[in-house]
């Protein structure tokens, strides 16, 4: 009989899911990511894990379409017996009543646990993201300059779900999670006897029905890792957060890794590609935009995002055409959406999620044309819609890229894509060489 899993985990973009999925690989834990809610055979294929990730969409849904893709998690998490539901967030949490609703999300998965109460785990300082009595702060790229979120330069003016709030309890209110008490970091300095003590506090005077975990160091997932996974021994329980829930409860399951032969694995060298590599850059980031500036060993394509967005059939044609022709000569392709002051031929707002869906058309028709070895993608929408457009069911770890980016092995029963290595990073992710380590790999 295959032993249960501790740790479920939906992602709701497909970048954030491998993120957390080389969180759990690298602290020794067997972990596999599938694309979609597993059946019986692939969960079979799979074999036994201590973490089992499902990637999403969420991030880019309406609360009824919400609805319709969590239950079969919700579901899945009743039948495997794991521990711990975690719905794993952008780390910048940036989501509104309309679309992405973190409060949405909760509404549906609590259903599936036993404890009435959802822990929120509030920062992952691995990647500059940090939270202070309640408040998220947020680096601007790898090392760069810490903002309140609210005032960061990207994430207050996303396209889409842009923050204009920095206390994730008023935040969260705003998505129907109107009782959520925060534990701040002044407690999980101290450790797990502190922490459980004013977790204990949170949830009886008055009683909360989420508590928010500060996260001002990474010395202190420790603590809350062992107070979350002591609780859940008791009662399953559901988690929020980005990946430094997995990061914070890898830390109390010594015992689970030696019981079945894992250990915090070593640094895993990121190896020269072999063949032509494309990067499909559907991110408008400041972080991405200085990236592609630093991808001097790639050949250019400028897609045209207007006519994509309004999926033009001959604009897709023509570009990946285009791409298609390049790599046949055995260049590496980056192909990159025009920023919004570009010439294009439409003055028009942009629709960013037909962008994201047409980035995935276009994906799935170079890679039918030419099977390649090693891909990337910039950008969480057009991840997620980019994996989701191509024959494939599960990813596996490969390397860590750095700054909350991952390498990924392709699982699928396309012999075509069976194999095939995958980069996802956000918009924000990444150090600024990320796309030269992904054809060069790293120095020996």
């Amino acid at each position: 009989m295959r032993p249960s899993p501790a740790v479920v985990y939906y992602g709701d973009d497909f970048t954030g899911a491998t993120d957390t999925l080389g969180t759990a690989a690298r602290a020794g834990l067997r972990a596999l990511l599938f694309l979609k809610t597993p059946d019986a055979a692939h969960l079979e294929r799979a074999g036994a894990l201590d973490v089992l990730g499902i990637a999403g969409a969420a991030r880019a849904m309406t609360p009824e379409e919400m609805q319709a893709e969590l239950r079969p998690v919700a579901a899945l998490f009743r039948t495997l017996g794991a521990r711990v539901l975690h719905y794993k967030t952008c780390s910048t949490f940036d989501s509104a009543p309309h679309i992405g609703s973190i409060g949405a999300a909760v509404r549906v998965l609590r259903s599936a646990v036993q404890q009435p109460w959802t822990a929120i785990v509030g920062g992952q300082p691995n990647i500059g993201r940090y939270c202070l009595f309640g408040n998220l702060f947020a680096a601007a790229g790898s090392g760069g300059e810490v903002f309140r979120i609210d005032r960061h330069p990207t994430m207050s003016r996303h396209p889409v779900t842009p923050m204009d709030e920095a206390d994730l309890r008023l935040h969260l209110s705003k998505q129907g999670l109107a009782d959520v008490c925060s534990v701040p970091f002044t407690a999980a300095s101290r450790g797990s006897d502190a922490l459980d003590t004013a977790l204990r506090q949170a949830l009886h005077s008055p009683p909360a029905d989420a508590v928010l975990f500060d996260v001002a160091d990474a010395s202190q997932l420790a603590a809350i890792g062992d107070v979350l996974w002591s609780r859940a021994q008791g009662s399953t329980l559901l988690a929020v957060g980005p990946s430094s829930v997995v990061d914070a409860l890898a830390s109390a399951l010594p015992a689970l890794r030696e019981s079945r032969g894992g250990a915090p694995a070593a640094r895993t060298r990121v190896p020269p590609a072999q063949g032509p590599v494309l990067v499909l850059a559907g991110s408008l980031s400041p972080v991405t935009a200085r990236q592609v500036a630093a991808a001097s060993s790639f050949d250019i394509v400028w897609l045209d995002a207007a006519k994509l967005a309004q999926r033009d059939a001959a604009a897709l044609a023509t570009h990946a055409d285009a791409i298609t022709e390049a790599l046949a000569r055995g260049h590496n392709v980056l192909a990159c959406t025009r920023t919004p002051n570009a010439a294009s031929s439409s003055s028009a707002p942009l629709d960013a999620q037909a962008l994201a869906r047409a980035g995935g058309d276009l994906l799935a028709k170079v890679l039918a044309a030419t099977p390649l070895k090693r891909v990337g993608i910039a950008g969480g929408d057009t991840s997620s819609h980019g994996v989701q457009a191509l024959d494939a069911w599960g990813l596996g770890y490969v390397a860590d890229m750095g700054a909350g980016a991952s390498l990924c092995r392709v699982h699928s029963d396309s012999a075509a894509l069976d194999g095939m290595e995958i980069m996802l990073k956000g918009g924000q992710m990444g150090t600024e060489d990320v796309f030269e380590r992904l054809v060069h790999g790293d120095p020996a």
